[in-house]
This record gives C-alpha cells, sequence and structure tokens, in this order.
C-alpha cells in the first residue's frame, strides 16, 4: 500500500495518482486538514481519521508531497498528568512518523524544509559554482544594479498580506542604496544568464529543462513571473555529466532523494541557485514529454 501525503487540491499529486491507477497500484492519500488518532489492534498500531484508517505495518513506500500528518491528543485535567501524558504522545507520534519514513520514499516530512545557507554551503562542497552571497541588515556594501536580493526562507507566499490577498516575494535587483536598517537580508551576485535550467531529481536520475527567460523583461530576474500571455520558450536540455555528478553528491549530502534545482547558464559555467524538495515539476513534465507523473509512480 502506497501512503501518499499532500494538500487537498494539490494538482501535482492527482496526476500521479492517475497513473498509479493505470498501474493498478493501492494507494491512501492523506490531505493536511485530516486528524488522525493512534489506536493499537491485535496488537498492530493502526493510524485513523475520518477519512482515512490503516495499519502503518501495511504501508510499503511514502510519497511525501506537501503537508504533513497532524495527530489528534487527549487532554487531561490534572496539569502534570497532562504534560506526562503529552510527552508519551509525542513518542508515540515520533515513532508513527519515524517507522513510516524508514518505508521506501519520495521525501520526508521530516527534512522537507531546508534551510537555503546550508543547502549552498553543501553545494560549493560538492563542487558546484555557487554565485557569491552574504548576509546583511544594511545596503552600505551592496553594489548597485549588480545585486540581487532574495527570499532567505523557501517559501515566497505570504498569505493574506492584505485582506483576501496573498502576496509573492520574487527575486529582484537592488537599484538604490537604503537608509535605514533592517532585518537581515541574502543577497547574491547577479548572474548575466544565457538561460536558466531546472533540474527535477529522482532518485539519481535527472532530467533538465532550459527555460530562455532572459529575453522577456517581465521573467528576466525572476521567470516566476509568468507572462502567460507569452510564455517562455522551454526546452529539454542535458546537463554535463560532471554537473549531474555533483547533483547526485548534493542532493546524498542532504539526504534528499527528490527535489527541483534551478541553475543559470552563463558562458561555460552552470552557477547553481537552490533546490526545492516539493516545486512543480508538470510544467517541465509536459513540455518536454518527461511523463514524470509516471515516472513517480513507477518508483513508487
Amino acid at each position: 500500500m502506497i501512503l501518499i501525503i499532500s494538500q487537498n487540491h494539490e494538482i501535482t499529486t492527482t496526476e500521479v495518482i492517475k497513473w498509479l491507477l493505470k498501474m493498478d497500484k493501492k494507494f491512501i492519500r492523506v490531505h493536511e486538514d485530516e486528524i488522525f488518532t493512534i489506536k493499537v489492534k491485535d496488537k498492530r498500531i493502526y493510524i485513523e481519521s475520518q477519512r482515512n484508517c490503516f495499519f502503518i505495518d501495511e504501508i510499503t513506500s511514502v510519497w511525501y508531497r506537501r503537508g504533513g500528518l497532524n495527530f489528534r491528543r487527549i487532554r487531561y485535567e490534572n496539569e502534570a498528568i497532562n504534560l506526562h501524558m503529552n510527552e508519551y504522545q509525542h513518542w508515540l507520534e515520533d515513532y508513527v512518523r519515524k517507522t513510516l519514513e524508514s518505508k521506501k520514499h519520495i521525501n520526508k516530512e521530516s527534512n522537507s524544509d531546508i534551510n537555503k545557507l546550508i543547502v549552498l554551503e553543501q553545494a560549493r562542497k560538492a563542487g558546484l559554482d555557487v554565485p557569491s552571497y552574504f548576509l546583511a541588515d544594511n545596503t552600505d556594501e551592496v553594489l548597485i544594479d549588480k545585486t540581487i536580493a532574495k527570499t532567505l526562507g523557501g517559501n515566497p507566499r505570504m498569505e493574506n498580506i492584505m485582506k483576501d490577498s496573498t502576496g509573492m516575494m520574487y527575486t529582484s535587483v537592488v537599484e538604490e542604496h537604503e537608509n535605514k536598517s533592517f532585518f537581515i537580508t541574502f543577497f547574491q551576485e547577479k548572474i548575466e544568464k544565457d538561460f536558466e535550467i531546472r533540474s527535477f531529481y529522482l532518485n539519481g536520475r535527472i532530467w533538465s529543462t532550459a527555460i530562455f527567460s532572459q529575453y522577456d523583461q517581465q521573467t528576466k530576474i525572476d521567470f516566476r513571473k509568468y507572462n502567460y500571455q507569452k510564455p517562455n520558450r522551454s526546452v529539454p536540455y542535458d546537463l554535463p555529466e560532471s554537473v549531474e555528478e555533483k547533483i547526485r553528491a548534493l542532493m546524498l549530502s542532504l539526504d534528499l532523494n527528490c527535489g527541483s534545482l534551478d541553475f543559470i547558464k552563463s558562458g561555460h559555467t552552470f552557477y547553481f541557485l537552490e533546490v526545492n524538495t516539493v516545486g512543480q515539476f508538470l510544467g517541465p513534465s509536459v513540455i518536454c514529454n518527461y511523463s514524470l507523473e509516471k515516472e513517480i509512480a513507477a518508483y513508487l
């Protein structure tokens, strides 16, 4: 039985499930709003929600897409007992999560949020070229028009930044100095690119796509500013084997067996930018005819 941990309306999950159905593979899809209770039956642990119920020893493989496993905890009136039993319940939950993560898997909830700074350090250790970067709380030493500012965390979205409005933090070029200090920010050398590369990694295999975003002012700095009226041209691309070997070394060092990696090609250099464990890959999959959804279903 395959366990899929995802979000309610996550389209990538649905596309993979279509292949699972075609392959006649049994699966359970867990949504992020499900609350599970840990139970025991016939000396076997199983977890139960309003939608699902399964023995954890029946699970043969796990795909962590997004969301997570949430558990209901029993609340006790006596505070001392409550604190004591909270610890017991924590260890039961920990056992369930670790047991599931020990199965054959694609990604894990426990390391789905990776630290960008650690990733960049590991990328350099793996031999990948990384644009020079630094952290600062002012722009005193920032080179104007030659430096970009990026998010320090992995999530660029800000929910409800205004009423009924979601914001997106894009990569931007620093065009002027600030007079005041601010929260510590990630600055990076601006690389003049030939094109961008999005590589999808799954258990040692790599599928890459060249994205010609530099010809559109809207997507030149950050291709995520999609131009839906005139989309960027994207084509299948083969990274040099030497770069792919360094990608494998990086992913191994991060204990990741799946993810989307971003590169910039400039001249003969391939600059590594970041890796996203739960990034979208349907676009490149369809455009390049990679059928990555099928690859994931087959692996599971």
